[in-house]
Formats: structure tokens, sequence, C-alpha cells
């Protein structure tokens, strides 16, 4: 999971990395993965052959197409919400869809696509193959994802928000990661 940047805001007074002491401007809110976890089932030395990659969209052996999304957990007693660019499946027919949608102010009005989260999301356990809907954004901005299996911490922490404290705890987690250290 990369760190990216969070916006700015006025009450947040900076973040200290719990494992390694760095100083940040503001507590970073705003996570994701380069690629789908499928990506690193192709070997190395293959992937240059089998797969296409765009930045926000991706197949492999043009058999398999995934497309990168924003999924929001809402800080219910904070300013800023808590933010995972996650990638997920989508279908041959949608993956087209899309890819022709793509410059098309009308797209916003695309009913959901289904597809599988491709994207592990830190303390939620395996988040691979969980139900999600990808909703179309205004152009330049990447679908929303809604998590839709029922029951999961992840559905109902994107459902119902999070508390600052937990959010926190979380990006303390992301930061173990990132350093190695969980």
């Amino acid at each position: 999971m990369k760190l990216s940047n969070s916006s700015p805001n006025e009450t947040n007074s900076g973040y200290t990395c719990s494992c390694c002491g760095e100083i940040f401007d503001e507590m970073p809110l705003c996570f994701g993965n380069e690629f789908p976890a499928y990506y690193y089932a192709v070997p190395p030395e293959e992937r240059e052959q089998r797969i296409e990659y765009g930045g926000s969209w991706c197949y492999v052996d043009e058999e398999h197409f995934f497309h990168r999304g924003r999924l929001t957990i809402p800080i219910i007693d904070y300013h800023e919400d808590l933010v995972f660019n996650v990638w997920t499946t989508i279908s041959e027919d949608n993956f087209c869809l899309r890819m022709d949608l793509w410059e098309d102010p009308n797209r916003i009005n695309q009913e959901p696509y289904f597809g599988w989260m491709q994207t592990d999301v830190p303390t939620y356990g395996k988040t691979i193959s969980l139900k999600t809907i990808a909703i179309e954004q205004e152009l330049g901005l990447i679908p929303e994802i809604k998590m839709i299996e029922e029951n999961h911490p992840l559905t109902l922490d994107q459902e119902n928000g999070i508390t600052f404290e937990k959010a926190t705890a979380i990006v303390n987690e992301i930061m173990k990661i990132e350093h190695g250290k969980s």
C-alpha cells in the first residue's frame, strides 16, 4: 500500500509515524496500490508480454480485466475521510464500455459495474475477492468503489463510518507495514 498525500486541513496539527518517528505536516489519509493483486501472479519476466497497463486500468492475457477506483471510509468525527485507491475486476464487456466512455461526460449516468476486490486493504483481513460495485464519476476521476459484501467489517465501516481514533490506528498499522515492521 503506497502512501498518497491527503489534502491540507486547518485542524490537523501533524502526524508522527509511530514506528520511525518521521513527522508529517498532516496525518496521511489516502493510500493505494499501483497494481491489482492478480498482476503479481504473473512471473516478472512475463509481465511485459502478458499485461497491458494504463495507470487506472489493466488487463492480463486479454482475459482478466481490472480497473482502479476510490474506496472511501467516512471519519465521523473529522472533516476528512480515509481513502484507499483500490483495484477491482471488471467484465470484458464493461471494461470495453468504460474505455469507450473514458472521455464522455455522460459516463456518470452509467449503471454501476460489479467486480471482485483485487486489493487487500490493511487492517481488514483478506479483502481480495470481496463483492464491490464501481460507480462512475465525472471526467478526470476514477470510479467510486462501494463494498457490497454483506457483514464484512470493511463494508460496515464504509456504510457507518469510523472514529478518528480508529482511523489513526489504521494509519499507524499501514505505516508499520510500509516500514516492514508489521
